[in-house]
């Protein structure tokens, strides 16, 4: 039998992900010399060839944007929080060649928050409906106790939310975007919007605004998350999501108990710089 000793982030576009920094970073760190991760740039289309090209020595696949419900079909089983959102971002191949799909972003921004000493919340904001959105909600079915509030555009994304809601036993209501500015006040907001959708709240932050987890890390900070870390609040960035799910997917592939945070947010923050 062939030791698993391969990895790789699959996408499009590729280019500029941090998966191979981070990954690298933790083989080095824990002397796992015989591992390697590769980034690749695949479509939908090329998807499935792709896969089945796969030999036994790989392990695992992280998996961005287009593929995370284009790989779906191609795997053997799907985790329970992957079906809860429909999305697949981590593909572990077991030792009979057994396809596995995992999300390891909800379990991330748990982790995340847990790291700074937030467990539990009693209300939260999502700005934004797209697939961090859903992740955000499914997160938050595990550690808000109340209400959950998310703001968005369209009719059409607030039905996809108050529906994604009730089937993670949230208890969601959905707002309209241009009462966003109000969503700081919240003892936790997450964002998921792309760059520049919170600037005009930046002037909005109350006095005392709740933890921000602005899923971002480029341009970093915000004009929204520098706004509230001037106010004292607890602020988190994309940075922190993306080590924390690559720590678990790295976790996944390698067999390590316990992967090397440290170490991969080094390289993370070395990337960025």
């Amino acid at each position: 039998m062939t030791t698993h000793h391969r990895a790789a982030v699959l996408g499009s576009p590729i280019a500029h992900s941090l998966s191979p920094a981070l990954h690298r970073a933790g083989y080095a760190a824990l002397g796992l010399a015989d591992w390697r991760y590769d980034r690749f740039e695949v479509d939908e289309a090329a998807l499935p060839g792709f896969v089945a090209g796969l030999g036994p020595e790989w392990g695992g696949l992280s998996l961005t944007m287009p593929l995370k419900r284009a790989i779906m079909p191609l795997l053997d089983e799907v985790s329970e929080t992957a079906r809860s959102v429909d999305a697949v971002n981590t593909v572990v191949f077991g030792p009979d060649g057994r396809r596995r799909g995992d999300n390891t972003d909800i379990p991330g921004l748990v982790n995340a928050l847990a790291e700074r000493g937030i467990g539990r919340v009693g209300s939260a904001a999502v700005l934004g409906a797209g697939a961090t959105a859903s992740s955000a909600l499914a997160a938050l079915a595990q550690i808000c106790d109340g209400e959950v509030t998310v703001y968005v555009r369209s009719p059409e994304r607030a039905a996809e939310m108050r529906a994604l809601g009730e089937r993670l036993g949230l208890d969601l209501r959905t707002a309209d975007w241009d009462r966003a500015a109000e969503a700081p006040a919240a003892p936790l907001t997450i964002s998921t919007t792309p760059a520049g959708a919170t600037d005009a709240f930046a002037a909005a932050v109350p006095e005392r605004p709740g933890a921000l987890f602005d899923v971002l890390y480029h341009p970093w900070p915000t004009k929204l998350a520098a706004a509230c870390a001037e106010r004292g609040a607890t602020v988190l960035g994309g940075l922190d999501l993306l080590v924390h799910q690559a720590v678990l997917q790295f976790e996944q592939f390698t067999g390590v108990a316990a992967g090397p945070l440290a170490a991969m947010r080094a390289a993370g923050e070395a990337a960025l710089a």
